[in-house]
């Protein structure tokens, strides 16, 4: 494809995301709007984010702070505002993660244009995060999420870069690291962890080196109850009205449920995130056939599992599932394609859940219920049917392709290679 071409088509993907993030600058400028979560979405930056800003200026993680539960690499992301001192927190903050935003996308492009690729996942991107109206703006996910996304587009140039991109994104959020559960066995994945290992203990060791209690936030991952949006929540708000007499309350940063039988759905949470675990372990065992596009399906299938399972799934938890949808559309032989429409389905509902109607979700009315019931049922969905994809995916079969005999037809059959032992 010519440099022309590649531009001609890359002209509507640039005025589409400017149109959508214009649209999206302007629902955080009228945040106040009842639609819009009457400030609250903003208020988190304005005021947690400014507060934590504050603390870290000073050379220390917040210490004794329940709200601070994230890792020591998520202290230089909210001290990143501090490059642009001409603007406030909150301006400084939507204009780099606009930037960030800016560089996911033309990733996203870029990698959509090299031959046998796809620019869908570009468009994807740029349509659907929309869908969250002005949430990812005013929260980290996006940069947590481009980590994520160079991760994996960079995976089949160089697999050291794979896995400090990894490493970085994880030491911010943990999720990231699942980014390397598709990797080959072998050389790949040997060459991918130990550069996540040496670039996680590097930035550790900086880090720990600037700044007191980058370890505090460990201490405060425990106390986490069941949030009224996660899966488990919404089996609890229905559970009231079948007499069950728990409460809501805001605790850990979130709406969580409290009452008899929370700490029992707490541990079920748990039980099943370590079954989702070993259930992605059992498929790498098994797996025989690795495609080009296999590193993107698995961490999507990963990451869904774990969103799933959590005791927690936030709005801003359906920026992660949107990249990483983005980045397996690139690929034109996903097995993912199914599994992006229904979470580009179940942000649109989470959208409506909060900010729209989150008085009806806190307080479990049948709309509230009706709304989780929709959105949580979408992603379990989801994440079902991609690891089920994923399974398939990776057992031999008579009628694909194989090393050794040629397709019937190229344009059908996915590129497959052997895996290194």
């Amino acid at each position: 494809m010519s440099a022309s071409t590649k531009l001609r088509r890359l002209v509507p993907l640039a005025v589409a995301w400017s149109a959508a993030r214009a649209l999206m600058l302007w629902m955080l400028a009228h945040d106040h709007l009842a639609p819009l979560g009457r400030g609250g979405v903003s208020r988190e930056v304005e005021n947690l984010y400014f507060r934590w800003y504050g603390v870290l200026s000073h050379g220390s993680y917040p210490s004794g702070d329940h709200l601070w539960q994230y890792p020591p690499g998520a202290g230089p992301v909210l001290l990143s505002p501090a490059l642009l001192p001409a603007l406030t927190y909150l301006q400084a903050f939507v204009t780099l993660t606009l930037l960030t935003d800016a560089v996911i996308t033309a990733a996203l492009a870029r990698a959509g244009t090299r031959p046998g690729r796809s620019t869908a996942g570009a468009w994807l991107w740029t349509a659907s995060l929309p869908l969250l109206l002005h949430i990812p703006l005013a929260r980290y996910d996006v940069q947590v999420t481009a980590f994520a996304v160079i991760s994996l587009l960079t995976v089949s140039r160089s697999t050291r870069v794979c896995g400090a991109f990894a490493a970085l994104g994880a030491l911010v959020k943990v999720w990231p690291a699942l980014a390397l559960i598709g990797l080959p066995r072998g050389r790949t994945t040997r060459e991918a962890w130990t550069s996540a290992a040496v670039t996680a203990v590097a930035l550790l060791a900086v880090l720990a080196a600037l700044f007191d209690h980058p370890f505090d936030f460990l201490r405060q991952q425990g106390g986490r109850g069941v949030q009224i949006e996660s899966l488990g929540g919404t089996v609890l708000g229905l559970a009231r009205h079948a007499g069950w007499p728990g409460r809501v309350r805001y605790r850990y940063g979130a709406m969580e449920f409290v009452g008899p039988y929370v700490p029992l759905v707490a541990a079920a949470s748990l039980a099943l995130t370590v079954a989702a675990f070993g259930l992605l372990l059992l498929w790498r065992v098994r797996a025989r056939r690795w495609t080009p596009s296999t590193p993107y399906d698995a961490a999507l299938g990963a990451v869904l599992l774990f969103t799933v399972t959590s005791r927690v799934i936030s709005p801003q938890y359906m920026v992660w599932l949107l990249g990483l949808s983005a980045v397996c559309l690139t690929a034109r032989h996903t097995t993912q394609r199914p599994v992006a429409a229904l979470i580009v389905a179940a942000t649109a509902v989470s959208s409506v859940a909060y900010p729209g109607l989150y008085g009806e979700v806190v307080d479990s009315t049948w709309t509230g219920c009706l709304l989780m019931v929709v959105r949580n049922g979408l992603l379990a969905g989801a994440a079902v049917l991609s690891f089920r994809r994923l399974w398939r995916s990776g057992l031999p079969a008579p009628d694909r392709a194989t090393p050794d005999t040629p397709p019937r037809n190229l344009r059908q059959v996915p590129l497959v290679f052997r895996t290194r032992h």
